[in-house]
């Protein structure tokens, strides 16, 4: 479990995708996101699924997205039983559920690659409002360390006896009791702290504060997006005009 709460945690990687602008990044992953949805077919949603891992290849975060794509299977398997059941057919069941793993690469790979940083520089670019800014930012800083949280109180609890496997659902709904008033108590304190931080650091007493660091927009940015966009345009011809078999 603490192998999968990682995979939501941003480290910095030395690659040539992290150096990109992170509106660059934006792009491709709203370009994968798009094709992931135009894509009708097993062998077209497959290439664009092979395609984000590619370029995870290239930003050296394989592993990190495969973490992702192992916490979305359980969702991608309900999708494939709900197919099922309705009568869709295995072929529209397994296109279905293949093309949810795909959208979730394609968020994945601008989230992992991205740091919290410059997310908010691009949402101040989109000219959201700050306290929502704010909001979200704080919300992707945390919600992994709630995660990792979360694990650590329930290895404590095992350790002290706690059995949370056994007895019947309202038995186990109880024994989740131990788990979350730790953490709640965790993160009102954790609050409290980040709470003082913005305090002492004057959050709101200007109106438009400024910032450290500015994004540009450098040469071999303009170059990628022109390729992607190129590709992006030649890749939803191919799905408009030709017809795969399945």
């Amino acid at each position: 479990m603490y192998w999968l709460a990682g995979g939501f945690l941003f480290r910095r990687v030395v690659s040539p995708f992290h150096k990109l602008d992170p509106r660059t990044k934006l792009i491709i992953a709203i370009e994968f996101f798009a094709l992931s949805l135009a894509a009708s077919s097993i062998i077209s949603i497959s290439a664009v699924l092979l395609s984000i891992l590619g370029v995870a290849v290239l930003a050296r975060s394989l592993r990190r997205i495969g973490r992702t794509m192992a916490f979305s299977l359980v969702f991608a398997v309900f999708i494939f039983s709900i197919n099922i059941v309705f009568g869709l057919g295995i072929l529209r069941a397994f296109t279905y559920a293949l093309r949810f793993l795909a959208i979730i690469s394609s968020t994945s790979l601008f989230f992992v690659t991205t740091s919290p940083d410059e997310l908010e520089q691009i949402m101040k670019w989109l000219r959201v409002p700050r306290d929502v800014v704010f909001a979200f930012v704080t919300a992707v800083r945390f919600i992994p360390v709630v995660m990792l949280d979360t694990f650590q109180i329930m290895d404590a609890q095992k350790s002290r006896g706690l059995e949370l496997e056994k007895g019947n659902l309202i038995a186990r709904v109880r024994n989740m009791i131990p788990i979350l008033i730790p953490l709640v108590v965790n993160s009102v304190i954790r609050s409290g702290e980040l709470a003082e931080a913005m305090e002492s650091r004057g959050y709101g007493s200007t109106p438009h504060p400024t910032s450290l660091y500015r994004m540009k927009l450098n040469w071999y940015d303009w170059v990628v997006l022109v390729a992607s966009v190129a590709v992006f345009g030649v890749a939803l011809y191919i799905y408009h005009f030709y017809n795969f078999p399945f």
